[in-house]
């Protein structure tokens, strides 16, 4: 992208309305390298759209129309839940993207720099996945995805501490929850290269998390809030779904997300 846009906030606008799934990890990897090597400024002279470009394909499905992946072991199984991973990794992408371009001119450039960060990590791992679904015979688009998942971003676009609360410290620290079993899963399917691609996957999503703590920390302090109990106030009142165990305790941990975040919302 040697013609590059001048600003920081121009350059994420367009990687966010750049549809096609390996022009838009691309794209999200060279705004995040421009940045890194001081070719854009910070400057933030353009609104973030309201929605991302989508491709065509995959069909948005709501929740409780997305069928049924098959048996875990079939090739349709495997197939569905590596497609359902590269779904959520391409979203991923917009919401690291959005993070830094709505919120960046108010957080600084560190926070830009966290967060290009994180969106640069999310393409590798669409692009991981990408390659994994294409191993399998299958792409990304070939079948239904969850068509909710950026409702958090929508729900929270008015204010900094209620996406951080949501989407590092809600949506990625889930993550953290639900991988190592899949983890477990794959190995005993005797699939070497998918335990590689999630143990990759989970060792970044505690950097996210981490990354996301952090900074709704510092927004905390800087109000005057309790983390804790803002944490949870946003929570209640940004988040449609519930905190449901068993939680990885020791991963949230060490992302900076104690106990005492969430113990007591669990369901």
């Amino acid at each position: 992208m040697s013609d590059a846009p001048a600003s920081v906030a121009a350059a994420i606008r367009a990687a966010l309305l750049t549809a096609g799934p390996r022009a838009k990890a691309m794209a999200a990897r060279e705004v995040a390298r421009n940045w890194r090597l001081g070719r854009l400024a910070f400057a933030f002279d353009v609104a973030m759209p309201d929605e991302p470009a989508r491709p065509p394909l995959p069909e948005l499905l709501p929740p409780g129309r997305m069928p049924k992946r098959g048996k875990a072991g079939s090739a349709r199984g495997r197939a569905a839940l590596w497609h359902a991973l590269a779904h959520i990794e391409f979203v991923a992408i917009d919401l690291a993207l959005d993070m830094a371009g709505r919120f960046g001119g108010a957080m600084g450039p560190q926070f830009v720099s966290d967060f290009l960060s994180v969106a640069a990590d999310e393409a590798m791992h669409f692009a991981l996945l990408e390659r994994k679904l294409a191993a399998l015979g299958s792409h990304y688009g070939a079948l239904p995805a969850h068509g909710g998942l950026w409702e958090a971003a929508r729900e929270t676009a008015g204010d900094v501490a209620a996406r951080l609360a949501v989407v590092p410290m809600v949506l990625e620290a889930r993550g953290l929850d639900v991988t190592p079993a899949t983890i477990q899963r794959i190995a005993a399917q005797g699939d070497e290269n998918g335990v590689r691609i999630l143990e990759r996957i989970l060792d970044d999503e505690v950097r996210h998390v981490a990354v996301g703590t952090k900074h709704f920390n510092r927004v905390c302090k800087e109000r005057g809030e309790s983390a804790e109990k803002h944490w949870k106030t946003l929570v209640a009142r940004h988040f449609r779904g519930s905190l449901k165990p068993p939680f990885n305790d020791s991963a949230r941990c060490a992302a900076g997300l104690s106990r005492g975040f969430y113990a007591d919302l669990a369901d």
